[in-house]
């Protein structure tokens, strides 16, 4: 049965808010303008009831065979032919460098009813942004390929403001510092790859704020970072090199998650108490004190530790700690090199992990140690539901790894056959 064409006469009677809509939905600036065409009902709803246009130079290769001038006219009269754009997004660093004066114009034109702005656009010379779109109703800013240099935070204040992307964007850590506070309801912030300009030979960041609850830092390289958050939930870190990274809670810390960090000395103080997920991934940890950080965290659900490293190779993740530790933990994911320790002393205890009913598990490198691992965990958790074995196959397998691989698989069915009510996966790379 085909489906039944949409009836002409209810096109025909469609508002022209809905009309703006389903124009704002269809995302990139060229879909816009060739819908809007349809007829003169259509071209109304564009020029008054649009409310999100997209420049992206992905969405159409010939950005990229247009002229810089010719690209600067089509952007600015398809911006100027709308009124009330509540969310603009230029993304086009990847083509030829616009004229400042332009680009000046399309935000002049829009600030005073944008909600939301993504700007990624490389101009001779750089346009101060902040001085443009300060003291306006913008909750969501991400800006990238940019330059930030002396922030006023009388002039340039976003007072609405609740999301923040940096990307690639230089600026000074007294500058970002400043330009925080002068976002006094931010709660979400993003910065990546930054080029931190320093005025001293220590690299050093201290960040305030009393609204911030979710942080993600990735790719940046600091001495010390200082970061003090009373209302942060979510603290996320990623292929970052750190020396000292201390921050200031007042226990709502719920999410941490690192992956791939270098860092010397990790301190988040007393923020540790209503931690519910702990995420940690190619990371090297001294057990102890790693442990000692996160063991208040009496409502941990979930914990992971994936190719993680430990620092002293005598160490061992003593399961039965995270057993008396953790007596909420639900989903548990381990995976790291395995040693004789890891079975003698890290399962050593009769104790239950009750609550555990999601176990996830993964070789670097498949043995018979693994295989005795499993075991012992399935053992010690009795109301387990789900077990997810994580392995690494290289192409070129010699036959004693081949052998290996057959043996651990044959080992895995005769032991299942104990849990029948288990839901077993495989998820080889």
């Amino acid at each position: 049965m085909g489906l039944l064409p949409f009836p002409k006469k209810a096109m025909e009677h469609l508002p022209v808010e809905v009309i703006g809509n389903i124009l704002s939905r269809l995302g990139a600036a060229r879909d816009v303008v060739i819908a809007s065409s349809t007829c003169r009902k259509w071209r109304e709803a564009w020029r008054n009831h649009l409310h999100t246009l997209k420049f992206n130079s992905n969405d159409w290769p010939l950005y990229h065979e247009l002229t810089r001038i010719r690209l600067e006219i089509i952007v600015t009269q398809t911006i100027f032919q709308t009124n009330g754009l509540q969310c603009l997004s230029i993304m086009m660093d990847d083509v030829n460098e616009f004229s400042a004066a332009p680009v000046i114009a399309w935000l002049m034109y829009t600030r005073e009813t944008l909600r939301e702005l993504h700007y990624n656009v490389r101009t001779t010379p750089n346009i101060n942004i902040l001085e443009i779109c300060g003291r306006q109703r913008l909750e969501v800013l991400a800006l990238a390929h940019n330059t930030i240099t002396g922030v006023e935070p009388s002039y340039q204040k976003f007072p609405c403001l609740r999301s923040l992307s940096l990307s690639y964007v230089s600026v000074s850590a007294l500058d970002l510092s400043i330009f925080l506070t002068a976002c006094p309801k931010v709660e979400v912030l993003s910065l990546v790859s930054l080029d931190i300009v320093m005025s001293d030979p220590h690299a050093s960041m201290e960040l305030s704020t009393n609204s911030l609850k979710d942080i993600y830092v990735e790719a940046i390289s600091l001495d010390k970072i200082i970061l003090e958050a009373d209302s942060l939930e979510k603290l996320q870190l990623k292929d970052c090199t750190i020396e000292l990274f201390e921050l200031v809670n007042k226990g709502k810390l719920r999410l941490l998650k690192i992956d791939d960090v270098c860092v010397i000395h990790l301190d988040i103080g007393e923020s540790a108490e209503n931690l519910e997920i702990v995420d940690v991934s190619n990371f090297t940890i001294m057990w102890s004190k790693f442990h000692h950080m996160i063991a208040k965290s009496l409502k941990l659900r979930r914990l992971r530790l994936w190719a993680v490293v430990f620092d002293d190779d005598d160490e061992v993740v003593d399961i039965e700690t995270i057993s008396a530790c953790f007596p909420q933990l639900s989903h548990l994911s381990l995976s790291y090199e395995l040693r004789e320790a890891a079975i003698q002393y890290g399962l050593q205890g009769s104790f239950q992990l009750e609550n555990v009913v999601i176990l996830e598990l993964g070789w670097t490198v498949i043995s018979d140690l693994f295989s005795q691992w499993v075991a012992g965990l399935l053992e010690r958790c009795p109301n387990l539901r789900k077990l997810v074995i994580h392995g690494v196959v290289s192409e070129t397998k010699t036959r004693e790894e081949c052998q290996t691989l057959a043996n651990f698989t044959s080992y895995i069915v005769r032991l299942m056959r104990k849990y029948p009510k288990i839901d077993v996966q495989f998820e080889y790379d």
